[in-house]
C-alpha cells in the first residue's frame, strides 16, 4: 500500500490536484519557451518530483506534526484507493503462490516502437506454464498487467 500510494504516477497525480503544473509554469524563469513550459508541467516526473521537493521543504521547515494533515487530505483518495482495491497484482500474485510452495516469473516476450515510446509485452509463467500476459508502456506495468490476468485466472479455478 505504501508504495501505491508515495509512487510516481501517484505523486504527479496529487500533484496535479494542487494545481502545482500550473504554478510551475506561472513561477518559471524566462528561459524555457511556453511550450516547453506546458509540457513540463504535464510531465509525471517533473510533477512527482516537485511535491517531493515541496513537501520535503515542508517538513524541514515546519516539522511532520505541522504539515500532517494537509498531506494526508491531500493523498486521501489515493490512501483510500490503495487500502479497498489490489494496487501491487506482483506482490499480491507472489504472496498467494508462496502460500502454496509455488513461485512466478516474468519474461519479456516483446518490445515495440521507439526508444522515447516503447510497447512492453511480458508472460507471468508459474510452473513452466503462462497464466498472464500484460501489455504497458514500461516493463514493470505490464509484469504488472501478467500478474493482474493470473490472479484473475487463479481466482477462476479456486
Amino acid at each position: 500500500m505504501r508504495s501505491h500510494v508515495v509512487s510516481r504516477a501517484t505523486c504527479a497525480e496529487v500533484a496535479r490536484g494542487l494545481g502545482l503544473g500550473q504554478r510551475l509554469v506561472e513561477h518559471a524563469a524566462p528561459t524555457q519557451t511556453d511550450e516547453e513550459l506546458e509540457r513540463l508541467s504535464r510531465n509525471r516526473n517533473v510533477l512527482a518530483a516537485v511535491i517531493e521537493a515541496a513537501l520535503g521543504a515542508l517538513f524541514l521547515q515546519h516539522g511532520f506534526a505541522a504539515i500532517e494533515d494537509a498531506v494526508v487530505a491531500a493523498f486521501s483518495e489515493q490512501i483510500e484507493h490503495a487500502l479497498t482495491t489490489r494496487v501491487d497484482q506482483k506482490t499480491d500474485l507472489q504472496e498467494l503462490l508462496a502460500r502454496s510452495g509455488r513461485h512466478v516469473t516474468y519474461v519479456e516476450v516483446s518490445v515495440e516502437g521507439p526508444p522515447h515510446a516503447r510497447s512492453f509485452t511480458c508472460a507471468a509463467v508459474i510452473d513452466g506454464e503462462e497464466f498472464g500476459r500484460g501489455e504497458g508502456q514500461t516493463k514493470k506495468a505490464a509484469e504488472q498487467e501478467a500478474a493482474r490476468e493470473a490472479l484473475a485466472k487463479l481466482d477462476a479455478a479456486a
